[in-house]
């Protein structure tokens, strides 16, 4: 089973926008309202809510029935979802407007216009259409969207899920070994004896200006430097995930069904700061390094592809020629690799991906044998 979130921008005219900021200024508000009851109550039964709160909900916000039901699920469903975040009994706030739209109640579509429910009935909406084809083969099913408003445009956020064919490990045709890194994002090495290098220095650079930036607006320290300060993570947030998906779809796109790539399992790296120096720790760390794993899951099982993990250590350490392990081997200030015992020399995030190409393919003999 896959899921992706299609982010698809609609376009309403100049009528229907007014009608779509009242539908979703009153589900905020019906959310903010109800939230407040069940931080009081603690109270997070959908059938309880619906016989205590239902009609009072109706008549303060003017919501449809389905509304008043999607209002519900949105509050159970974010205060069960702290409660596992923080393990706290907290109260819920709903500052950014939204809109939980269910499929075929709230919203419909086809190949042309989306349908959407508001506080007077349904609209008929122009969307961009471009790479929706793929998604009316009958094979997806559509989950409930998120309607969202930035910078005066409008989106629908919709999980689509698909049956996908599991690749098994005994089916594998292909191996690459993938080192994540900053001065590289990615480096790889394949079946074939092929290295490929992802350059990730424009893009530490730029998250440095963006490092420097937030540094000088804390230093002011005023409501206008704290809002851009908010504004500025957001930017580099979208920016990171971009990266991540560019890369993460090169990699798909470049190989074919059947492969297989290994990557280090990283699980516990913002844990590791105590390793980077001060200086480095933001762009050693901060990276996200799970989101790339999760992106390059999702496609790659879309594509008839694989990915898992292998312990990632002495993977910068050994070497791939002779099987000679130590420090010495590996000088991080020039990225070079020297083999202490055989002299073999190279880039130490392509003997990263040499060798986790290496173990992918030493785990998988283990599982065809």
């Amino acid at each position: 089973m896959s899921t992706v979130t299609a982010k698809i921008q609609i376009f309403p005219n100049q009528e229907q926008i007014p009608l779509l900021q009242k539908t979703y200024t009153a589900y905020n508000s019906a959310c903010n309202w109800l939230s407040a009851l069940v931080f009081a109550t603690k109270k997070l039964n959908q059938p309880d809510l619906n016989t205590l709160y239902y009609r009072e909900l109706r008549k303060l916000f003017n919501l449809k029935s389905q509304m008043t039901q999607s209002v519900m699920k949105t509050v159970i469903a974010r205060y069960k979802s702290a409660k596992a975040n923080s393990h706290e009994w907290h109260q819920v706030n709903f500052r950014q407007p939204e809109y939980d739209l269910v499929w075929n109640r709230d919203y419909s579509l086809n190949d042309r216009l989306f349908s959407i429910n508001t506080l007077v009935g349904r609209i008929k909406v122009k969307y961009q259409t471009k790479g929706m084809k793929k998604y009316f083969d009958g094979s997806w099913s559509f989950g409930t969207a998120k309607l969202v408003c930035k910078q005066g445009k409008w989106f629908l956020h919709i999980p689509m899920t698909k049956e996908m064919p599991v690749l098994h490990l005994s089916d594998v045709s292909r191996v690459v070994g993938i080192d994540l890194g900053i001065n590289f994002l990615a480096t790889t090495y394949d079946s074939h004896g092929k290295t490929a290098f992802y350059n990730g220095r424009p893009v530490k650079h730029k998250r440095g200006q963006y490092k420097a930036l937030r540094k000088q607006l804390q230093m002011r320290q005023t409501p206008s430097s704290r809002k851009r300060i908010k504004s500025i993570g957001q930017r580099e947030n979208r920016y990171v995930s971009d990266v991540n998906h560019q890369v993460t779809k090169a990699l798909v796109d470049k190989h074919p069904s059947g492969t297989c790539f290994v990557l280090e399992d990283l699980t516990g790296i913002r844990n590791a700061t105590e390793k980077v120096k001060v200086k480095n720790r933001y762009v050693s760390v901060s990276w996200a390094f799970h989101q790339f794993r999760q992106m390059l899951e999702y496609k790659a099982e879309m594509n008839g592809q694989r990915v898992i993990t292998v312990p990632p250590a002495y993977t910068s350490q050994t070497c791939p020629k002779c099987g000679h392990t130590e420090k010495a081997n590996r000088n991080k200030g020039t990225h070079g690799f020297c083999c202490k015992n055989c002299s073999y020399e190279s880039n130490d995030d392509r003997i990263g991906a040499m060798n986790l190409y290496r173990k992918g393919v030493e785990l998988l003999s283990t599982v065809t044998a």
